[in-house]
Order: C-alpha cells, then sequence, then structure tokens
C-alpha cells in the first residue's frame, strides 16, 4: 500500500504499541500506568507527530484481542490518554478519569470554558452497533455540571444517513466527533497556536448547541465542517490532508485486520479434531462456566426466621 501520510514508520509504531497492549500483568492500575507513562515519554520526545499518527490510527480495536479482555479494556484507556494528550497539547488542562464508571473518560479546562469527552473504538469486524455504543445520552448525565460534553469516534463507524443519536447529541448539546476533526485541530494549534485552536473547538461545541435537533447526518456534518471550513484561512488546506489520512486509516485498518484473521483461518484450518474440540471449549469459555455453577448454594435467606 502506497502510503503518504500513515508512514510504514506509522504503522510500525501502532504494532508496537498494539503489542504493548498485549503485555497484561494481571494488574490493571500497573498496566494502565504502564501504558500512560510509555505515551508520555514518547511525545515528550518526539512531540506532536506521533500523537497525530496515534489519532489517525486508533479508532480501530485489534482483531487479535479476545472480546472483553484486558486487552480490549486496555486498548480504551489508551484511546482516553490519547485524547487527553491530544486536549493537553491543544492547551488545555487535560486529565483522564479512573475511578468512577458512571463519568465520561476525561475532562478538560481551560480559562474560558470546561467539557467532557469520551473516545470510542470499535472492531472492523462488528457488524451492528447501535446508538448505546455511542453513550450520547449517558453523556448528557456525566457532563457533571460542566457546559460540554464530546464523544470522539472513528469517521468511518459513524452513521452518515440518518440516525437517533444526531438528534440526541443536538438535543443535548452532546458534540459527536472524529478523530480525524481532531487531529485537524491539533495540527492547527500546531501552526496558529494553542489560543486560537482552545478557541475553534469553543465555536464548534458552541454550533451544536444551536443546532434544531434532527436525525440527519449531512446536516449535521455540514454545521460542524462548514464551521471549521470557515474558521480560518489556514483550515482548508489542513482539511486536505486530513481527508486523505482518513483515507489512508481505513485502508490500514482493512489490511490489519484481514491479515490477522486470515492467520486465525490458517491456524484453525491445520488443527487436529482434538485442538478443535478444545479451542471450541476454550472459545465458549465452558471450564469457567460450569465451576461458576457447581459454585452455587443455598444463600439461607429461607432460613432467615425468628
Amino acid at each position: 500500500m502506497n502510503h503518504d501520510i500513515i508512514t510504514k514508520a506509522a504503522l510500525t509504531r501502532r504494532l508496537h504499541w498494539v503489542n504493548e497492549i498485549k503485555k497484561i500483568s494481571g494488574n490493571f492500575g500497573a498496566d494502565s500506568a504502564r501504558l500512560t507513562s510509555g505515551l508520555h515519554t514518547e511525545f515528550d520526545r518526539k512531540g506532536v507527530a506521533p500523537l497525530l499518527e496515534h489519532l489517525r490510527l486508533c479508532g480501530a480495536i485489534p482483531e487479535s484481542y479476545g472480546h472483553d479482555s484486558s486487552e480490549e479494556k486496555l486498548y480504551s484507556k489508551y484511546t482516553d490518554s490519547l485524547l487527553a494528550y491530544a486536549f493537553r497539547h491543544m492547551g488545555f488542562k487535560s486529565l483522564v478519569v479512573t475511578e468512577r464508571s458512571d463519568a465520561a473518560d476525561v475532562e478538560c479546562f481551560c480559562s474560558s470554558y470546561s467539557f467532557v469527552a469520551d473516545a470510542k473504538a470499535f472492531r472492523l469486524s462488528r457488524t451492528a452497533k447501535n446508538q448505546k455504543d455511542f453513550k450520547v445520552q449517558a453523556m448528557d448525565g456525566w457532563k457533571q455540571g460542566k457546559p460540554y460534553a464530546m464523544v470522539v469516534s472513528p469517521i468511518y463507524q459513524l452513521p452518515a444517513r440518518v440516525s437517533q443519536i444526531y438528534q440526541q447529541a443536538s438535543a443535548r448539546n452532546i458534540c459527536l466527533f472524529t478523530y480525524s476533526h481532531l487531529s485537524l485541530i491539533l495540527a492547527y494549534s500546531e501552526i496558529e497556536g494553542k489560543t486560537k485552536a482552545m478557541g475553534l473547538l469553543h465555536t464548534l461545541l458552541k454550533s451544536v448547541e444551536a443546532m434544531q435537533p434532527s436525525k440527519d447526518a449531512p446536516n449535521y456534518w455540514l454545521g460542524i465542517n462548514t464551521t471549521m471550513l470557515n474558521f480560518s484561512k489556514t483550515i482548508p488546506d489542513l482539511w486536505k490532508r486530513e481527508k486523505m489520512a482518513s483515507l489512508e486509516s481505513i485502508s490500514a485498518a482493512k489490511s490489519e485486520a484481514l491479515a490477522y484473521l486470515a492467520e486465525e483461518r490458517k491456524r484453525i484450518a491445520m488443527m487436529t479434531r482434538e485442538e478443535a474440540i478444545s479451542e471450541l471449549i476454550k472459545e465458549h469459555n465452558l471450564e469457567n462456566r460450569i465451576k461458576v455453577v457447581k459454585n452455587v448454594s443455598d444463600n439461607g435467606i429461607m432460613e432467615m426466621i425468628k
């Protein structure tokens, strides 16, 4: 594949971090700290360039991670950290919220406004996504008194015609955003400064607040895209670059997923009958489910009498 913006070095970096996340110790706190520290070191040394590469590629959960596995949970922490770092580079005070499950993943502050944000990532092989996957309604309750909220998703996974999520977002003042749009603002902050970048983001958040609630996706994105393109003469060139990067990111994500799935098909095809049965038992988590069933016992509630 011929890459112009997403380089071989970016794909190598992606592979490195996919493998780093697989190094599970059994202690989620320690694994999160190791991951955050590694990212911090990388961005301190190399600046905004690797952060842009991460943002452009992070929307796809690796197919090699098991469903609801420790790797998948740590990957979610990775995308939250990227969001916090991106906002920090733009000039915000930004932190990842770890202690609560009923809260947005990232909180951001500056002198003139504040907001909460959530990062979303999906497997390419996932066939059906519903409105609950984007947590728009939940985000409204997670603002914790802040005026704005943002949900950042991979651009190719968002509905492009009609969806309830756009009506929910515009009705509840939740900005649906993409990693592509976020990358553009990050690149813009490097050219025109942090103050203008924070001003652009504020303008976008206020534009969502002013929208008439509608399920119409083109209507929503026309508002977002026009607001961005009209904000500065610097943006159209950055827009072209991120548009190309978004196409390349889809191609890269597909190549990564298809390579893994082809290897898995080959591995399964070469199994003996006994190996295949063992794999199937493991896949259905039968041993653990049997153990759970065996451990069910009377809890003595019926004995709680005088």
